[in-house]
């Protein structure tokens, strides 16, 4: 009857070696999926920083839209008396402005703000159903831009009786300069306005920006 022979030590290490091999190869796939795991993270990072500095270029656009019209607004003239009176602000600015034919946009010449406990997208659906919302076409990166503009005014009307948040006009005494040839430093009173811009992104993320003007 054969004896069975037991492995030689070559064998035994040949067989040690593979255990090792597979212990190796693991941990080394391991290694591999924890790095492509953080490219990945960062490449979301990186490309949800690049979509935040869109909406903001794109908030950026409505901004300048509102303040070019308050600026052409508060410029317009009026004749409110006979020739050959000078004609006087047009005070379109003063009571609330739909947009139609004539008018590029909404208005509103009061301040209003969310309820407490209420969100802004919520808020802003309420201007949106009082036709208080001015849209601007999707740009190139698919962000969609829309925008309204409230005076800081308690009530409509002429800001010197309606309780308007402005910038006073500067005293009689700080009107002139310490030169002899004064130069004139005299400034009208200017009524602040908020303009509040929200974007929706490409991804559905929704963003609002503030900005106040004094004009």
């Amino acid at each position: 009857m054969p004896l069975t022979s037991l492995p030689s030590r070559a064998q035994r290490q040949r067989g040690l070696v593979l255990v090792l091999a597979l212990i190796v190869l693991a941990a080394m796939s391991l290694a591999a999926v924890g790095l492509m795991r953080g490219v990945f993270g960062s490449n979301r990072v990186a490309g949800n920083l690049a979509f935040q500095q869109a909406a903001l270029q794109a908030a950026d656009v409505g901004v300048e839209r509102a303040i070019a019209w308050l600026e052409q607004k508060s410029a317009e003239l009026a004749q409110t008396a006979p020739a050959p009176a000078p004609p006087t602000p047009a005070n379109k600015l003063w009571n609330t402005i739909n947009a139609s034919a004539t008018e590029t946009y909404n208005y509103v010449p009061t301040r209003a703000d969310p309820a407490p406990n209420q969100t802004w997208e919520a808020f802003w659906q309420t201007l949106v159903a009082a036709n208080q919302i001015n849209a601007l076409p999707a740009d190139a990166a698919g962000n969609q831009v829309s925008f309204v503009i409230h005076r800081l005014c308690a009530n409509a009307g002429d800001p010197t009786a309606s309780r308007c948040e402005s910038a006073p006009t500067l005293p009689a005494a700080v009107q002139n300069s310490s030169k002899s040839s004064s130069l004139k430093l005299k400034q009208a009173s200017q009524v602040y306005y908020r303009i509040t811009v929200r974007v929706q992104s490409a991804r559905n993320a929704t963003s609002y920006i503030q900005t106040m003007v004094a004009i």
